[in-house]
């Protein structure tokens, strides 16, 4: 047995076989990190490399047996096949969409050249199908991105406003993956860690893949059902300010990315969604916030409804089967679809 220090210090790594390959991917021994353990997780999703074995060492003669090497070795070359991100002048960003910002690791190296065929595969899609491009854009802003930054230690926010968090969270995949490794007074030997390498590479890759399954299944089609509802929202009403969903999905998401898509104007943008209440058979109005995450309307249903239901809502707004519309008038609802529509329209005239 012996310290993590000295699991760096092992002369003769040998291969982590958990599969049967001529391939051999190479990484860093010793303490471990969520960027080299999910990467080494995503080579192993592409034709390449599915099979391929592991070994964990810092030694280049064992390196360069590798066909593949990640965040170890102090060269970026797609030719050669070599990613690491630790070397001097290293600037790599993924370099497409809004993400032109944050360094890449060797998590963000591996997806950038790989991702769209890992997405292609898992969906049963050709690589070049526009639901790949769409999913390989979302999965890096909202699981890849994630790691680069906490990897290449970028902060959320500015530092220099020195501005205290109001808590901290130690939950996030980066810090469950680090988590994995021994404490510091913990006798270790190099087998030992690359086990706990393993398990760190398949916790990682387990969620990246139920991430990408939800989008895929979920997210994708909620997405191509707003589209859709955007598309024809003019012939729910002339302003296109009403937008009606046949059934619920989650859309404040969608909505505001596809509004910067498609670069709608403020006065193109709608203002009401209706869809209906399934639990209940009945229909909802909602306001669309002012931003993603705002508790402000672009335009609140009226003053003169908000706090009343049933037959008192139904007198005041002139519209029979309400139910109610909320004190602060982000959302209201009607017995019919026809009723919250009557809603929406009147509401767009006060």
């Amino acid at each position: 047995m012996s310290s993590i220090a000295g699991a760096l210090d092992e002369p003769a790594p040998k291969r982590v076989k958990t599969r049967e390959s001529d391939k051999l991917i190479g990484t860093h021994n010793g303490t471990f990190h969520c960027d080299e353990a999910l990467a080494v997780f995503l080579l192993r999703l592409t034709e390449a490399y599915k099979d391929a074995d592991l070994i964990r060492t810092r030694e280049p003669p064992q390196l360069a047996r590798c066909d593949i090497v990640v965040d170890v070795g102090g060269v970026y070359d797609v030719a050669a096949q070599r990613f690491d991100h630790h070397q001097r002048g290293f600037e790599e960003v993924f370099g497409q969409g809004k993400y032109i910002n944050i360094k890449l690791s060797s998590a963000g190296l591996v997806y950038k050249h790989f991702g769209k065929e890992i997405i292609a595969q898992r969906l049963g899609l050709p690589v070049s199908h526009q639901n790949v491009e769409t999913l390989y854009l979302k999965l890096y802003g909202t699981f890849v991105e994630p790691i680069d930054a906490i990897d290449n230690g970028i902060s959320q926010y500015d530092t220099s406003l020195n501005i205290e968090p109001r808590y901290n969270n130690r939950t996030d995949l980066s810090s469950r993956v680090g988590w994995l490794n021994p404490e510091w007074n913990e006798s270790v030997d190099a087998k030992s860690m690359d086990e706990r390498f393993v398990q760190a590479s398949n916790l990682a890759g387990e969620e990246f893949l139920n991430r990408l399954d939800h989008y895929g299944k979920s997210w994708l089609p909620a997405r191509d059902m707003i589209v859709a509802a955007l598309n024809a929202r003019k012939q729910v009403d002339p302003s296109g300010k009403i937008v009606l969903f046949d059934q619920f999905a989650p859309w404040k998401a969608h909505l505001f990315d596809l509004e910067e898509e498609h670069l709608l104007a403020e006065e193109e943008k709608p203002v009401y969604i209706l869809y209906p209440d399934e639990t209940a058979n009945t229909w909802r109005v909602q306001a669309v916030p002012a931003k993603p995450e705002s508790f402000e309307s672009r335009k609140a249903l009226p003053e003169a409804w908000r706090g009343l239901r049933d037959d008192e809502l139904s007198e005041k707004s002139g519209i029979s089967g309400g139910i109610f519309v909320h004190a602060s008038g982000f959302i209201g609802g009607n017995k019919t679809r026809d009723g919250a529509l009557q809603l929406a329209k009147a509401a767009l005239t006060m």
